[in-house]
């Protein structure tokens, strides 16, 4: 009886040992996070064709693609994306709702990540006063670190100095950004007080100078980009210092804008992967006994798409030299880190809108229209109605901020003036309608639309009325061209691939969201999300 018993407690114990003490998944040494600043989710598939095996193939092939990632929130900029990315939040709760945007509490401009408390490092120039102390809440770069009581090294990397600091956060390491003014890489005090002598190394080498020798030729034959607009049209805006949009570009005779030029060209992705290398090295980055993250922005992308569109062969050349930026890089990562040592995430902060001149002339219906005109007409229909002078403070984002406090003062009706402003917005041949950013959850407005502008609604920040664009028109200041900025598909559909250590190959077609980016990872690490965090963790990247 007394050996039965043995055996039944003994196997009990057994069971009991081997449930608490299963080994925890071993994490990466390293994640690397990769934004590509205004890629288009079509991307991925629109040049598939063309695209060699390492790159973006490899990562659709060999890890998990999500392929109805949105954004969950308006307005969709760059500052925005960085910030949701990587707090897993929204501009109701991080703060940050624009790449610039009116600040209530002084009655000025501010931009996402200016501070005139610190000061430039590495050059001796403005471009460095710069911080993440405008983004309100925590990065999971920030909980990475405090997880770890800040042995995780966390760096941050990108051409804009929103796209280095915001992914970074508060406790990072390090940002890096370029200063077009000198053609390097610069930071700010609040990470350090000079650059690292490796960074001076780097930068004392001028291989933007080098970059910019080289004219920009398509590298197929031009004859083999049949999913563009043919070369030389007019939707498109010359680089700085030239007067033609045809290939070859000629970088070489650009000297004396040769370090802003830069910027528009598809060498700048080659550069700040070749300085992301470097910093790998440098750092020992995962070579630590805890899990470090490095975070590139890719901003080239971006200015390209802005000046060129698209549909522009400029465009289409440049990711087919991204894909092969992005496979030598995965190849760096395999002998420096390891094959099954390292997680990439790669994402974008918003897509683009076609050029509306290229839209109009196949019939479908676009245009633009510039904010600051807008101010101007508003503030003339607010005096023409109520005599009140320049009672609209600034025009931004989609949103009208309204002098209410003067208006008051002055003896009128602020819901009048509201009233007047959203009229005059409504009988605008393209505003689909507009609405009192206070009262938007009694508005009549189909979703998403809806949960989108109540998610990007800061009241500290944030205007007074928003006004939705029809489909296809956007807030232009040029005639070539394209931008961003909606909640449509066109701006709001994003790539998100998962790659490397414990990431099993597959896709899922179901709605995610950017939001969900950080939660993931904090699942995959085992540590908390960030502070403000309002996505969900990705069951199917995780195993769950």
């Amino acid at each position: 009886m007394y050996r039965k018993y043995f055996f039944i407690f003994y196997f009990l114990f057994l069971i009991s040992y081997f449930s608490f003490a299963q080994p925890q998944t071993p994490k990466p040494k390293l994640i690397v996070g990769i934004v590509i600043d205004q890629m288009r989710w079509d991307y991925l598939y629109r040049f598939n064709d063309l695209y060699g095996s390492g790159g973006f193939k490899r990562l659709l092939n060999h890890g998990f693609s999500c392929e109805n990632t949105f954004i969950p929130y308006v307005p969709t900029y760059t500052a925005v994306g960085h910030s949701c990315i990587y707090t897993g939040s929204v501009p109701a709760i991080n703060g940050i709702v624009g790449n610039d945007w009116f600040e209530k509490s002084t009655g000025k401009n501010m931009y996402c990540t200016q501070d005139t408390s610190v000061a430039t490092v590495g050059s001796s120039t403005k471009a460095g006063k710069m911080s993440p102390n405008n983004l309100w809440t925590t990065t999971i770069t920030d909980e990475l670190r405090l997880s770890t009581n800040f042995k995780s090294k966390v760096i941050g990397i990108a051409l804009k100095d929103r796209g280095a600091i915001l992914p970074a956060g508060h406790s990072a390491n390090a940002a890096y950004w370029y200063d077009d003014k000198v053609g390097k890489w610069i930071t700010s005090t609040f990470y350090m007080s000079e650059l690292p002598g490796w960074v001076n190394n780097f930068n004392s080498k001028d291989p933007v100078a080098n970059y910019m020798s080289k004219d920009w030729n398509t590298l197929l034959p031009i004859e083999k980009y049949t999913l563009s607009t043919a070369d030389g049209n007019k939707y498109e805006t010359p680089i700085k210092g030239e007067k033609t949009v045809t290939f070859p570009h000629k970088l070489s005779a650009l000297d004396s804008f040769k370090y802003e030029a830069f910027k528009y060209t598809p060498y700048a992705a080659s550069y700040t992967f070749d300085f992301a290398k470097t910093t790998i090295e440098n750092e020992k980055m995962g070579g630590n006994n805890v899990t470090d993250f490095l975070a590139i922005s890719i901003s080239s992308t971006d200015y390209i798409g802005h000046w060129f569109g698209p549909n522009s062969i400029e465009a289409q050349d440049t990711y087919l030299r991204l894909d092969k930026d992005i496979a030598s890089f995965l190849q760096y990562l395999d002998i420096k880190i390891g094959k099954n040592n390292y997680t990439v995430f790669l994402t974008a902060d918003h897509g683009a809108a076609h050029v509306p001149a290229f839209l109009s002339d196949h019939k479908i219906p676009a245009g633009g229209f510039n904010e600051n005109v807008l101010k101007k007409e508003l503030n003339e229909r607010v005096e023409q109605q109520s005599g009140l002078k320049n009672m609209i403070q600034q025009v931004q984002n989609y949103q009208v901020y309204v002098n209410n406090f003067e208006i008051e003062k002055q003896g009128k009706s602020v819901e009048e003036v509201h009233d007047a402003i959203i009229k005059f917005l409504q009988q605008k041949e393209y505003v689909v309608d507009a609405y009192e950013l206070n009262e938007l959850t009694e508005a009549t407005i189909p979703e998403p639309i809806k949960t989108r502008m109540i998610n990007g609604y800061a009241q500290k920040r944030s205007g007074d009325i928003q006004f939705v664009p029809k489909p296809g028109y956007f807030d232009a200041w040029q005639n070539t061209g394209t931008s961003h900025g909606v909640w449509n598909p066109y701006d709001a559909h994003i790539p998100l691939l998962w790659f490397g250590k414990n990431i099993k190959p597959g896709k899922t077609n179901r709605e995610t969201y950017m939001t969900d980016i950080a939660p993931t990872i904090a699942a995959m690490l085992q540590i908390q999300m960030p502070n403000g965090c309002v996505g969900k963790m990705i069951g199917e990247v995780v195993g769950n």
